[in-house]
């Protein structure tokens, strides 16, 4: 078992083809212009319901996914916009189904909280907290059973780490040697209360108690959430056991897209020290900067790109229509 803090020297992340590097930027680029057309969406009265953001956590689902294959699966949250869109989802079906049109991935029916793509190894954000613990560590459980060398994925945020329905999943996983990462988003808040105020002692020691592989790192930093879910995820898949990834990161936005005002349990200094100061895009355009000197030019060419194809994708899930009244009844319970 293994608690630490992960470090790399610089020749770790220059043995990266520089295109993945910038392949990573354009993906986070492309979460970050998708939440902000979310935004926009729900305040002009576009989009039914709510929406949780994914805006300044980019790293954390970016970096994570860039290490798995397409048959490896993830689970995601009730703020998983990110996971999907990194893990493969199509932008026009995104935006449809936050719409509520019938082309969205689940018809329409499921809305912002649970979107799945089962072709790209996506099985479902989940708007219960901690609710797809069983569900990752359940794919784990059959990839072992059949054989295969697939790895299961299950992204949540720290205040589902006082649910018990993870210590059941994990101790299952350490157990058997499950292929399963448990990727923790730590941005410090459970909707609007103070994660200090909600869960007692060390996140990590939950983990490690079970014996389990254990890694903390900054998740603000895409190349090192790559780097280090790379050796855990070949981990798995050697069937050396599940692992446990800690990524301390912070949404830029309110709990939700209605929570306009968060300043009343969090402050604009913290709030504009992680914008400015720790954003996930800067950090990566700064270090391609130094390293491979590249231009401005370079980062906004690539915003252009990306803006286009998300105005594509706002302007596709507008004009497509609604489900058939005669849908209403269909794959549902009851």
């Amino acid at each position: 078992m293994l608690e630490s803090q992960t470090v790399f020297q610089e020749r770790d992340y220059l043995s990266v083809d520089v295109e993945q590097w910038l392949h990573m930027y354009e993906q986070m680029m492309k979460i970050r212009l998708f939440e902000e057309q979310i935004n926009e969406l729900y305040k002009t009265g576009k989009m039914p319901g709510l929406a949780h953001l994914y805006a300044g956590e980019e790293a954390v689902a970016v970096g994570v996914c860039e290490a798995l294959r397409v048959d490896d699966n993830i689970t995601s949250t009730h703020r998983g916009h990110g996971h999907c869109l990194a893990k493969g989802a199509e932008i026009n079906l995104m935006f449809a189904e936050l719409l509520g049109k019938a082309a969205g991935y689940c018809g329409g029916k499921g809305g912002s909280m649970h979107i799945a793509d089962p072709k790209t190894g996506n099985l479902g954000a989940n708007a219960i907290v901690g609710g797809s613990a069983g569900i990752a560590t359940g794919a784990g459980f059959s990839a072992k059973y059949l054989g295969q060398d697939r790895v299961s994925v299950c992204f949540f945020g720290d205040g589902a780490l006082n649910q018990g329905l993870f210590y059941e999943t994990m101790n299952m996983a350490t157990l058997w040697k499950l292929p399963v990462i448990y990727v923790c988003e730590n941005n410090l808040y459970g909707e609007y209360t103070p994660m200090r105020e909600t869960t007692a002692g060390s996140l990590t020691a939950r983990a490690a108690a079970f014996g389990m592989q254990t890694v903390e790192v900054d998740g603000q930093d895409v190349r090192l959430v790559y780097k280090t879910a790379q050796d855990l995820v070949e981990r798995a898949r050697r069937g050396e056991g599940p692992a446990f990834l800690l990524c301390n990161t912070y949404r830029y936005y309110g709990h939700h897209v209605g929570d306009i005002n968060p300043y009343y349990y969090r402050s604009k200094e913290e709030e504009q020290e992680w914008k400015i100061n720790r954003d996930p895009l800067k950090t990566l355009a700064g270090w391609l900067t130094t390293q491979f000197s590249y231009n401005a030019e370079v980062f906004a060419d690539i915003e252009a790109k990306v803006s286009k194809e998300i105005l594509a994708g706002v302007d596709f899930a507008l004009n497509t229509p609604f489900p058939d009244i005669s849908e209403v009844n269909k794959h549902v319970y009851a």
